[in-house]
């Protein structure tokens, strides 16, 4: 719904490409004002461009650098005003292979970015703004979070943690705060390529919608739980996954399934 974010302002985390770009995208489509943020200032500046030159800026900031990540806060109040959103999307995936095969580097660098950024940014976000005035966390969480499978169960068990984490500080920030989350399937993003860009038929036909998620998919979301239509929404993680886990599409062409 174009404009029913008019006057807020938000943050959004990894937001130089795929799912981030997208959210900050529709959140300037819905009205409002958006700090975006990259590793670097060159990406950063350069997303900024593509959503909009007035509502949109870039922001160079690691997601774990908490010097960064309090200059950002600061920055977006004093640029806009305010700060009523925040989207915790940046994230990170350097492992693969079983968790006892994980190093404590590997496990700390996604513990870092997946589990304890969105702490540090959502901290800085309510002393700053939200704890007077409200506001709407989301974090950008996985369908990998709620089950369990081969070579991914590093992330997986952080985005699980991050789950958790909704949860508690929907808790802890209520009234004022509202906090979700979004847990993707396989959209196409870069950080997901190894999981559909060499089988994207394959993936397509296991999912019950048809195809894989787009990162406008996931934003469209976003948008809603941070606009009025979600105000009775809290400490809750909307899966976007096609029905990939539902299994495959059975259809109408299909043999019946014995019972």
């Amino acid at each position: 719904m174009t404009g029913e974010l008019e006057g807020r302002s938000a943050i959004v985390t990894g937001a130089s490409r795929g799912i981030g770009l997208a959210i900050a995208q529709a959140l300037v489509d819905a009205g409002a004002s958006v700090v975006m943020t990259s590793r670097t200032r060159e990406a950063a500046e350069a997303a900024a461009s593509t959503v909009d030159s007035k509502r949109a800026v870039g922001y160079r900031a690691h997601a774990a650098d908490e010097d960064a990540a309090a200059g950002c806060v600061a920055f977006a109040v004093e640029r806009f005003g305010r700060l009523d959103i925040l989207v915790n999307n940046a994230g990170t995936n350097p492992s693969f292979g079983p968790v006892l095969d994980q190093s404590r580097s590997l496990f700390m660098k996604t513990v870092e970015v997946n589990v304890w950024a969105p702490i540090l940014w959502t901290q800085l976000a309510w002393r700053a703004w939200m704890a007077e005035h409200g506001g709407t966390v989301v974090n950008t969480a996985s369908v990998g979070g709620l089950v369990v499978g081969p070579n991914l169960g590093l992330y997986a068990v952080s985005k699980a943690a991050l789950i958790h984490l909704t949860k508690q500080l929907a808790l802890e920030l209520a009234p004022n705060v509202r906090v979700n989350a979004v847990a993707p399937g396989v959209v196409r993003t870069r950080l997901a390529e190894a999981l559909w860009k060499e089988h994207e038929d394959h993936v397509s036909g296991l999912t019950p919608l048809g195809r894989i998620g787009e990162p406008v998919d996931v934003a469209g979301a976003v948008v809603f739980l941070c606009s009025d239509r979600a105000s009775w929404i809290t400490g809750q993680t909307v899966v976007m996954d096609g029905g990939q886990l539902l299994g495959p599409a059975i259809g109408e062409q299909s043999a019946p399934r014995k019972v």
